[in-house]
């Protein structure tokens, strides 16, 4: 007949069947079922086929009087399978997913040699020299203990790894990491003490404590939607970002890191780095102690993200550092330090600005090069007005000297000769003038553009120059350039004059461009003023500008001149502007009707 113990432990393996059952659904249902709960699939089948056999093996035993070793034999199929099952769990749960490789299968040959030795034990006696359902009064034989203490090394280190990932994923105090700690421990411990002696035990109670440890695992994963980042092992995520990041306590000492930072900042051993003052790491490497100090107190005052850009000498990075306070439910648990490395960034923005020195190299010599033709045709006339003065010089000089002695000629003859000399010394003066002019004003646009010297320059000097240099290319375009200025032509720009010279070169060549070989046309340039603003427009009448290219300009190099053209004059002109005299350009244009560039200044 079934004793009063006989009948609880039928109906507490019936509950947890159907708990289980339950539980099974419930993760059957499931869309998307990831190996972890595929893993638990796995659980369910042995653990109910434990119970079932235990159920059987109490009715059968105390009803029928069967032997019960022939149902513990059933039994040790889930028995010995469960603790490999549990650690295949314990290692997806921390590595989110595993690849089953033949290294796997080694860990069933003890359960599988186990198996056989259990189902042929009345020929040896090597698992049960005498058989009870109370361990109390087992005899063991030899391979047993090796069955035993396989399984709990299993355990152990399925515990370990659960525990470690749990705390690493969630904290040490959480619930999670609390019943999953729980869950691991029951079935170890219960069945360690029951194996030894320590405490009166049945065979019924280890499937009770494996199903306990099945339900507490899926309450802590599953429940507490831990399974959306456990899995995904969180540690291991902030282990491989690219960011370093150190957490302070209140004491300012370092309580936790990711890899990241290790490798960043060269650390050996990490070991000794959780728990040293935040003041040492910084001595370490050289930086401004009060500076972080003066971060660390406005967090503190206001709760808010401080951010500053941050060069270590010792490693030679750039960092974007953000300081923030840890705040939970109004208290603050620490403050967090992101070291975001754009060491890379700031080299490709140098070499950025190193190809965009270079390109508006390129493009000023460019110009000078289409100057040199116009610059070379405007000196030859002057050379040309001088070895002709000096010809009429010589004649005078031997005409003079000459007449030295000669009775015939009179003072008023010498002051005729002294002021034709001096007639054409007046003609050699403006000649060197308007040389030195052209020198000077070429001279300005070979200046490297790498100089970031600011000059400050005035607006006749400025026109001056663009005359100068524009002159052949309008002559021989024959196209008349207009030059109005309705301010102070001694009003001051701060700023490289050369540079504003090329952009200015440029928008009226592209005008003369405009005209598609069309002569005796018009460009207007005109300076004016707005409220603290110089405006330089540069008007023509041609083609005017297509929408596509209206869409494109000051965005990306684009020429309108087919293989003739580079597309850097205009998109390097804006960014000359833009970066140098912290101005704009702006366009107006109407197709037929022609194109008007407004250069902006900031007085």
């Amino acid at each position: 007949m079934l004793s009063t113990t006989d009948i609880i432990n039928i109906s507490v393996f019936t509950v947890l069947c159907i708990i289980l059952l339950y539980l099974f659904r419930f993760l059957k249902s499931r869309k998307k079922q990831k190996q972890l709960e595929k893993a638990f699939f796995y659980i369910f089948y042995l653990i109910i086929f434990w119970m079932v056999c235990e159920i059987l093996q109490i009715i059968c035993t105390r009803i029928f009087n069967i032997d019960p070793i022939y149902f513990d034999y059933f039994a040790f199929i889930p028995a010995t399978l469960l603790p490999v099952t549990f650690l295949f769990i314990a290692l997806i749960f921390a590595k989110t997913k595993i690849n089953i490789t033949k290294k796997y299968y080694l860990l069933l040959i003890i359960p599988c040699i186990t198996l056989i030795l259990a189902w042929t034990n009345d020929f040896h006696h090597l698992i049960y020299q005498n058989y009870s359902a109370n361990f109390n009064e087992c005899i063991y034989g030899p391979w047993f203990y090796v069955h035993f203490y396989y399984t709990m090394l299993l355990c152990a280190v399925s515990l370990f790894t659960f525990v470690k990932y749990s705390v690493k994923n969630s904290g040490f105090f959480s619930r999670q990491a609390v019943i999953i700690f729980i869950g691991a421990l029951v079935p170890t411990i219960t069945n360690l003490l029951g194996t030894i002696g320590v405490i009166s035990m049945s065979v019924y109670i280890t499937p009770m404590t494996f199903a306990i440890s099945i339900i507490c695992f899926i309450l802590a994963i599953f429940r507490f939607s831990l399974f959306k980042a456990t899995p995904i092992a969180l540690q291991r995520i902030v282990d491989r970002i690219s960011d370093s990041y150190v957490v302070l306590n209140d004491n300012y000492e370092i309580s936790d890191f990711n890899e990241t930072f290790i490798h960043t900042f060269h650390k050996k051993d990490s070991s000794i780095i959780r728990g040293n003052s935040f003041v040492d790491f910084l001595k370490e490497n050289k930086l401004n102690i009060k500076e972080f100090s003066d971060h660390i107190e406005k967090i503190e005052d206001n709760n808010k993200t401080e951010t500053f850009e941050l060069y270590i000498k010792r490693i030679q990075k750039f960092f974007n550092t953000e300081i923030t306070s840890i705040m939970v439910n109004g208290q603050s648990l620490g403050i967090l330090i992101l070291f975001k490395d754009i060491t890379q960034h700031k080299l490709d923005m140098k070499t950025i600005q190193d190809n965009q020195d270079i390109l508006m190299e390129s493009e000023r010599l460019a110009s000078l090069g289409q100057l040199v033709g116009g610059i070379a045709h405007n000196l030859k006339t002057p050379i040309m007005s001088i070895s002709g003065a000096t010809e009429g010089l010589t004649d005078l000089v031997n005409e003079f000297d000459a007449s030295i002695g000669n009775p015939v000629v009179n003072n008023d003859d010498f002051h005729d000769i002294a002021s034709d000399m001096r007639g054409w010394l007046e003609k050699i003066k403006s000649y060197t003038e308007y040389m030195s002019d052209i020198l000077t004003a070429v001279k300005g646009q070979a200046v490297t553009l790498s100089n970031e010297q600011e000059i400050n320059f005035t607006i006749d000097e400025l026109l001056k120059r663009v005359d100068i240099l524009m002159k052949h290319e309008l002559k021989k375009a024959v196209v008349y350039l207009n030059i109005s200025t309705q301010i102070d032509k001694n009003t001051v720009i701060k700023g490289n004059v050369s540079s504003l010279v090329q952009v200015i070169n440029n928008m009226i060549s592209n005008s003369i461009q405009s005209y598609n070989g069309k002569p005796e046309q018009q460009i207007d340039l005109s300076v004016t003023q707005n409220d603290n603003n110089i405006i330089i427009a540069i008007k023509d009448y041609g083609s005017g500008l297509s929408d596509n290219v209206k869409k494109k300009l000051f965005k990306e190099m684009i020429t309108t001149k087919g293989k003739n053209g580079t597309g850097l004059g205009l998109y390097m002109s804006y960014s000359n502007i833009r970066a140098h005299f912290h101005g704009d350009i702006r366009f107006e244009s109407e197709s037929g009707k022609g194109t008007t560039f407004y250069i902006i200044l900031p007085l």
